[in-house]
């Protein structure tokens, strides 16, 4: 049986606040999923996978260009220190 800390822990990720990054390119993955390039030099995968993802805008160059500098959290600014 979990704990109150550790259930706090698997939804929130242990987080308490989210770092905003904005997107500043793409490119596709080995799998030739679309990744976000964020400014900060990490990336985040953005996925178009109905009906658990939705971004129809993912599937388009246009579209990918309409999303750059749109921020995203990123999870890995946001990781707790180790």
């Amino acid at each position: 049986m979990f704990q109150r800390a550790q259930l706090f822990f698997l939804f929130s990720n242990g987080h308490k606040s989210m770092v905003k990054r904005k997107i500043v390119g793409f490119h596709l993955d080995e799998k030739q999923d679309w990744v976000a390039d964020l400014e900060c030099g990490h990336t985040q995968h953005v996925r178009h996978n109905p009906p658990w993802e939705n971004r129809p805008w993912v599937i388009t160059k246009e579209g990918r260009a309409e999303q750059i500098g749109r921020e995203l959290n990123c999870k890995n600014c946001e990781a707790p220190p180790r």
